[in-house]
């Protein structure tokens, strides 16, 4: 969760600096990293997009670090409330993935669900939030985004 005790314009000025130091941190001791993202669709089956206020600022999918002893699972959850205010019913494993990020080895778990309410953005970590039907999904988007839902798309496919 966010730092509610400083100002949001404060709390969006110092994530950039926090995510390079994360960054350079990562290349020089590359530990062993595990996260999750969640591919939220509502009703309509529109794709739930988020834009951060550090990084590449492209939009990508809600998601995050997995906390020590936490499953994945939950955490997809935990990262699509604390980003979007939405709760994921009934996520279902997409898949994992051996990545690295800024040189350490990442293991990605890609979850799916679906949602029935409209994003909250909490205009700190996340800037917009926003459903994209999958025909139509905004750019700049990131490419561990594209390569998640190109991964997402071939498992609908396949079922």
């Amino acid at each position: 969760m966010p730092c509610r005790l400083i100002p949001a314009a404060l709390h969006r000025a110092l994530l950039p600096l926090a995510h390079r130091a994360r960054g350079w941190w990562w290349r020089m001791v590359k530990p062993k990293l595990a996260g999750c993202s969640i591919i939220a669709t509502d009703l309509d089956g529109r794709v739930l997009l988020v834009r951060h206020s550090y990084g590449s600022r492209g939009w990508s999918l809600p998601g995050g670090g997995i906390k020590r002893g936490e499953e994945p699972a939950s955490a997809a959850i935990r990262e699509l409330r604390e980003e979007t205010g939405c709760i994921a019913q009934a996520p279902v494993l997409v898949a994992v993935l051996e990545e690295t990020l800024s040189g350490a080895p990442h293991e990605a778990h890609i979850y799916s669900a679906m949602v029935d309410e409209a994003p909250r953005p909490d205009r700190r970590e996340i800037l917009e939030a926003r459903f994209f039907p999958v025909s139509l999904l905004p750019e700049p988007l990131s490419d561990l985004t594209r390569q998640r839902l190109a991964v997402w798309t071939a498992g609908s496919k396949q079922r």
